[in-house]
């Protein structure tokens, strides 16, 4: 016991003696979010012993802008289909809400009354649930049960008093227009702030598509995933998350897919403080680095922010580390004659027959379909000839539009060690493309960071006050030159 008060102490900030940078604002908060808070500008010790509820970010999001109906929080929300950029120049169909994939994060207020109106302009009906929701049976969204579902071109209104508080969200209750997309953050912020009070808080919703080269709509039946998402961006595309040395942070992760998502975090130990069902009590709080979010669930979790570096945030399945993944690339860029187009299982490494390794069932690159797609090719998982490989140089002629291509760094003898290239093997240098990825919260990380991030990652970024500064101003000049109106006719909102 002594133990874990300690690490508590230490680790969360609980009791004296925590020393934080100073903040510029009693609680940070996006445009339209449905929190009611005052900007009065106050020093961080000030801050410290105020009530006020820290707004959460959801980078690559955006944020829900609601009007005021009465006593009423009004929301609207539209199921439609979405294009998506997840990856540069990777322009995917989705199908989201207000044209996002995952759809606005929502935030309210434990006891608010909120009516959420739900345009349904997809072509065929669905329906929204509220996941995890304490409401009255007709407004739980599930069709067939407690509603008829939602016709193309209609409309449902949903209303209810929220008592509840902690990380929900809401989705499609049509299984297939899950997996295309349809989910959403919903944040109920508590009468009173959590104690410790974080002075971060992000949302972050885990997703995860099979979509085939040169196709752009995701195989919603596939059981194998290709392309995993933060926010609907594959890294590097993913915003890292921006904190300031000394400062507290709240992460909420969502997820709703076919995977289960073991979260890991770089340089801190955090412990878990909240799940879909609320916040959890303080006794059950332990020392952790790794949380597995599994599907349909939400984890919160918190630590301080006491060592400074850019720090990993990402899924540890080895294959979710990944963007568009297919069996025998690795090969691929060795040598020519891989065999392309088989079958949809074998294509992504699941063989008919034999075990993975067998020698007739090496999988062939990418997934393919018609004539001679279910043919059983002969493909050896035995040692490369090392006289027979692709030149690298013929690759490097050809780069992607802003990809930096540089040399991979292999021994000489390379190609007859069992084992390489394995069937994903993606080298790091070249797959860089800081430059394609560039945005304020990238500025000044190691030169070729790009190359080592992909699938579900991204940087926890823990700044001294100058360099959260830097990041900051260059933030505002890019909003600056490159303004979103979020606002709809009508919308009432909370400025900063």
């Amino acid at each position: 016991m002594k133990n874990r008060r300690h690490f508590l102490r230490n680790t969360l900030g609980l009791g004296a003696g925590l020393v934080a940078a100073p903040r510029l604002f009693a609680g940070p908060h996006a445009k339209g979010t449905g929190i009611d808070m005052d900007t009065k500008h106050m020093s961080h010790a000030d801050e410290r012993s105020n009530s006020q509820i820290v707004s959460v970010e959801s980078p690559d999001v955006p944020q829900l802008p609601w009007r005021r109906d009465g006593n009423i929080k009004e929301f609207h929300l539209v199921a439609e289909p979405v294009k998506q950029e997840i990856f540069p120049g990777r322009m995917i169909d989705l199908w989201g809400y207000n044209g996002s994939a995952p759809g606005p994060t929502i935030q309210v207020n434990q006891g608010d009354r909120v009516r959420i109106i739900v345009d349904n302009h997809l072509p065929e009906a669905t329906s929204m649930h509220w996941h995890g929701f304490e409401i009255p049976t007709e407004m739980d969204g599930a069709p067939g049960s407690s509603q008829d579902p939602i016709p193309p071109g209609g409309r449902f209104v949903y209303e209810f008093t929220l008592q509840q508080e902690g990380t929900y969200f809401y989705h499609s209750h049509m299984a297939m227009q899950e997996m295309m997309g349809m989910i959403g953050a919903f944040i109920m912020h508590p009468r009173e702030s959590y104690k410790p009070r974080a002075d971060k808080d992000f949302a972050i919703i885990m997703q995860e598509y099979a979509i085939l080269p040169n196709i752009k709509v995701p195989n919603s039946m596939n059981m194998e995933f290709n392309w995993l998402t933060f926010n609907g961006k594959a890294g590097p595309a993913t915003t890292p998350l921006i904190v300031r040395h000394g400062e507290r942070v709240r992460i909420r992760l969502i997820n709703l897919g076919m995977d289960h998502h073991p979260i890991h975090l770089h340089g801190h130990q955090f412990v878990v403080t909240g799940t879909e069902g609320g916040r959890q009590p303080q006794s059950t709080w332990g020392p952790g680095n790794t949380v597995l979010v599994g599907v349909s669930q939400s984890r919160d979790v918190e630590f301080v922010a006491s060592n400074p570096g850019d720090w990993m945030l990402h899924c540890h399945l080895p294959h979710h580390m990944m963007n568009q993944m297919s069996s025998m690339v690795g090969p691929m860029s060795r040598r020519n004659g891989i065999p392309a187009g088989l079958d949809m299982e074998r294509g992504m490494g699941m063989p008919r027959q034999g075990s993975a390794t067998s020698e007739e069932n090496g999988p062939s690159l990418g997934r393919g379909m018609g004539v001679g797609s279910t043919a059983e090719q002969a493909m050896s998982n035995s040692p490369l000839k090392a006289e027979n490989p692709m030149p690298h140089q013929d690759m490097r002629d050809m780069p992607p539009r802003g990809m930096q291509m540089g040399k991979p760094e292999i021994s000489k003898d390379a190609n007859s060690v069992p084992g390489f290239p394995q069937d994903a093997f993606m080298e790091g240098p070249m797959m860089t493309m800081d430059q394609m990825v560039d945005k304020p919260e990238n500025f000044g990380l190691r030169p070729g960071w790009s190359g080592f991030m992909a699938g579900m990652m991204t940087f926890v970024r823990v700044l001294p006050q100058d360099k959260y500064d830097q990041i900051m101003e260059l933030r505002k000049k890019q909003e600056g030159n490159n303004p979103r109106k979020m606002e709809m006719p009508g919308m009432e909102h909370k400025h900063e």
